[in-house]
């Protein structure tokens, strides 16, 4: 048994000098997660590490020399969320407490089977969602007795304001969205009102006498509430009360209804979906992004919220300046979620030359605004451009004058 003891740590010890090793001879740089420029600044870790995390984030080990100061986290991801699963689906959220910097806008993935619901319910805060796979129904009642029905197809969105009675159907074998809502701290108490939570916490005589319905009728209401339930598909058209929502005042955005950005940086596509093109939603303005093999989202800043990210395919990276000599660069991948403080400076950068970048960047605002970097430059006397970045006056004169959006490779 001492033998095998001994044995064992032999092993153990060897493996462990063997990590290290294979750390030091794998080139010891950055690419190989390990915080060493080659040129005499750091060097490998001995200690423990999540060595895959660190091959993933290369820029979180001082790669970009530019990087400076104290910037927080502004990076989570949904991996790192736990999911919550149930018959018929599951569903996995980052809230403020997961993302602290992520002050206005928490997120969420959900899943619904074939069928399934997501129970009636509604938020004292306003939802928009993504659909990115499937077919979903939704349904909606606003205050005024008016009502949505509607099926969205992948690329649709839908806003229900702060209040609206809703729920979501999934049509297809699977189907799979975005959530937002237009707070961090969604998960307090008192955010979110499902109807059977409400209907087994009243009295039966109260709710026979508010339906005009015997009590039994309430007997088998689900508790504790199931968030998402399984069911059958079995269409009822909706009718009565003051009729649907219809023109601007529809909860549902059809992708097909609408062209996308023209993008003078020729780097992708650019689809923007805030009040001008969906009249409805007051709080939530967004835009769902394309970036090209090595494109650039150009450097520019939103002068009017902070922004919320959510990477749906491809992997980059953004530089994010918050002002006094601070900025630092993460890196992203398909999963992942991102804020950038309000009024930051950043960029968005694709660093795979073969793979789209793919991402949608929500705002707490009824309009997508941004201020270019190069514009503001080229529209500033060309003299105090040149003096304040030492650049030679016939440069600075030739800066282009549009906004370029996303850049493509070069």
């Amino acid at each position: 048994m001492k033998l095998l003891q001994v044995s064992s740590a032999l092993l153990a010890a060897s493996c462990a000098s063997a990590t290290v090793i294979e750390r030091r001879q794998g080139g010891g740089g950055f690419e190989d997660g390990q915080p060493s420029d080659g040129n005499g600044k750091g060097a490998p870790i001995l200690g423990g590490t999540n060595h895959q995390i660190d091959l993933q984030n290369p820029d979180n080990l001082g790669r970009q020399s530019t990087d400076a100061g104290v910037v927080p986290n502004l990076k989570w991801s949904f991996s790192d969320s736990r999911t919550r699963i149930l018959t018929g689906g599951w569903v996995r959220e980052q809230v403020v407490t997961d993302l602290p910097s992520s002050h206005d806008i928490a997120g969420a993935q959900q899943h619904l089977t074939k069928g399934s619901i997501r129970e009636l319910h509604w938020h004292r805060v306003a939802e928009w969602g993504y659909l990115y796979a499937g077919s979903i129904l939704i349904s909606a009642v606003n205050e005024d007795g008016q009502f949505e029905y509607a099926t969205l197809e992948e690329g649709d969105i839908w806003y229900f304001p702060k209040g609206a009675a809703h729920t979501v159907q999934g049509l297809e074998d699977d189907n799979e969205f975005l959530l937002i809502f237009d707070d961090g701290n969604f998960d307090a108490v008192g955010t979110t009102f499902n109807v059977d939570d409400w209907i087994t916490h009243t009295p039966k005589s109260v709710l026979a006498k508010n339906f005009g319905l015997p009590e039994s009728v309430f007997g088998n209401v689900t508790s504790p509430n199931p968030y998402i339930l399984p069911a059958t598909l079995d269409p009822h058209n909706v009718t009565g009360g003051n009729g649907p929502l219809r023109g601007n005042a529809s909860y549902a955005y059809y992708a097909k209804d609408h062209p996308l950005e023209n993008v003078p940086g020729e780097g992708g596509t650019l689809r923007i979906i805030d009040s001008t093109t969906f009249p409805v939603a007051k709080t939530i303005a967004a835009t769902v992004v394309t970036l090209s093999p090595g494109g650039l989202r150009e450097l520019h800043w939103h002068p009017n919220a902070e922004e919320w990210l959510y990477f749906h395919k491809g992997q980059g990276r953004a530089t994010v300046f918050i002002g006094n000599a601070a900025a630092r660069t993460f890196d992203f991948r398909a999963g992942d979620t991102g804020v950038f403080p309000d009024n930051s400076g950043h960029y968005i950068e694709n660093t795979s030359e073969t793979e789209d970048l793919v991402w949608i960047e929500i705002y707490k605002s009824d309009r997508v605004e941004d201020i270019s970097l190069t514009q503001w430059l080229a529209l500033t006397p060309a003299d105090i451009v040149a003096n304040t970045l030492k650049i030679p006056l016939d440069i600075a004169e030739n800066l282009i004058k549009e906004k370029q959006l996303l850049i493509k490779n070069r």
